[in-house]
């Protein structure tokens, strides 16, 4: 990929990288207590590289550049403050020399930033569905409908969660600080699900002609990676997280062609898919499986390592087996779906396509997908047909592209 030459196409990709991040940092390192500050001053920050780098040319370094502007709003923000003036100056100001404000701030910190911001969002003042938005929102850099489209809700009820969460927040005086091993322990949940969502988010994302963004999914495991680190966060259920992600991001590179289109699992050349991303999520699997717990994580991890398993016929008897056991513990229509194909494999495409319609997810491209895919072989009208509904709510360009294809090859 070539290197943006120009501030119209570096800013906005800055921005969705370091957006998040920059929050995280603000709201850490310098204790404000309020998020939308933090917010407001990375976003400010973002607003005065607009204004000065056509001017003066894009810095040798563009990150650090925003991050010692955003330190520096944030000194000039205490210092007009009258109550810092006034009543906390003496206490306050050894904070803000030199010393304690680094003049590069690290991967380490950011991480550790985000991961402290993760937690401190997921309080159990508030309802869990909040505390979700919220981390997708502020940590992972999400829009409003990005979050509906994770969650499967409307975008009305995300905005309504988000300001009951933050407002949660600001009457609670909502501050960074250490958490005791238990208020780890019953967070982590809502953690690792916020993780998750970050990487299907990635891997599936809907929206804005993408259908993969790469860089989410990595980030996704990042995080999550960061939580083996520590012997509280380091269980069987992080590790079981880590190995689906790995088994999924092994496949990345095959999932899509050279002009940019996806390829079907089925039609993927394997040669392509990341051996070394394979035997990462061998190895955490491993961690995962050391005492009996087993939570969804592990089961979607057992199917994706399943499907790593190119030449073992019987796999689909073990994935729909997984698959059976995953829709009891929390079912979802995208899950439904993925079992009825499943079952198909295993039972045949007629019975297949009996499974699927009993789901009548008439609203959904991907049911109307998973038919016109059973049909092909039994009635070009009706695959048409199906292909042709679920062209017309696609959300992407890139999967309205899946769908053309697919339509004109059967005609």
């Amino acid at each position: 990929m070539e290197k943006p030459t120009s501030t119209a196409e570096l800013i906005p990709g800055l921005f969705r990288d370091l957006y998040a991040k920059m929050t995280a940092v603000l709201c850490r390192h310098f204790g404000l207590s309020d998020i939308q500050l933090a917010e407001d001053i990375a976003s400010d920050t973002f607003l005065k590289a607009s204004e000065v780098w056509p001017i003066t040319g894009i810095p040798a370094t563009p990150q650090a550049w925003l991050y010692t502007v955003a330190k520096n709003k944030v000194k000039d923000y205490f210092k007009h403050k009258a109550v810092f003036e006034l009543k906390v100056k003496d206490n306050i100001v050894k904070e803000l020399n030199e010393k304690t404000l680094p003049d590069d701030i690290d991967q380490r910190t950011i991480s550790d930033s985000q991961l402290a911001m993760l937690f401190a969002i997921c309080d159990p003042i508030i309802p869990i569905a909040g505390q979700i938005s919220l981390a997708l929102q502020i940590l992972c850099g999400f829009s409003i409908l990005e979050v509906a489209q994770a969650l499967l809700t409307n975008k009305e009820t995300i905005k309504k969660r988000i300001f009951r969460a933050k407002t949660a927040l600001r009457d609670g005086k909502f501050e960074l600080k250490e958490l005791s091993d238990s208020q780890i322990s019953a967070r982590l949940a809502a953690v690792l699900k916020t993780i998750y969502l970050l990487f299907n988010e990635g891997y599936y994302a809907q929206h804005e002609n993408h259908i993969i963004r790469k860089e989410l999914c990595m980030e996704a495991i990042r995080l999550a990676l960061l939580l083996t680190a520590h012997e509280t966060t380091n269980l069987p259920q992080t590790n079981a997280l880590i190995a689906l992600m790995c088994y999924q991001s092994s496949r990345l590179d095959a999932r899509m062609d050279k002009d940019g289109a996806i390829v079907l699992f089925e039609q993927q050349d394997v040669q392509r898919w990341d051996s070394d991303m394979i035997d990462q999520g061998n190895f955490y699997m491993v961690q995962a499986t050391d005492t009996q717990e087993t939570s969804k994580y592990h089961i979607e991890a057992a199917i994706a390592y399943w499907h790593t398993m190119v030449d073992n016929q019987s796999k689909w008897e073990y994935i729909l087996k997984f698959y059976n056991q995953l829709i009891l513990i929390e079912y979802s229509p995208v899950t439904a779906l993925n079992r009825a194909f499943a079952y198909a494999k295993v039972y045949g495409t007629e019975a297949g396509i009996e499974e699927t319609k009993k789901l009548n997810l008439i609203k959904m491209s991907h049911y109307f997908g998973l038919l016109g895919y059973l049909y092909r072989d039994l009635d070009q009208a009706d695959a048409i047909d199906n292909y042709t509904k679920a062209l017309n709510l696609a959300s992407s360009l890139t999967e309205q592209d899946v769908y053309q294809k697919q339509i004109l090859a059967l005609r």
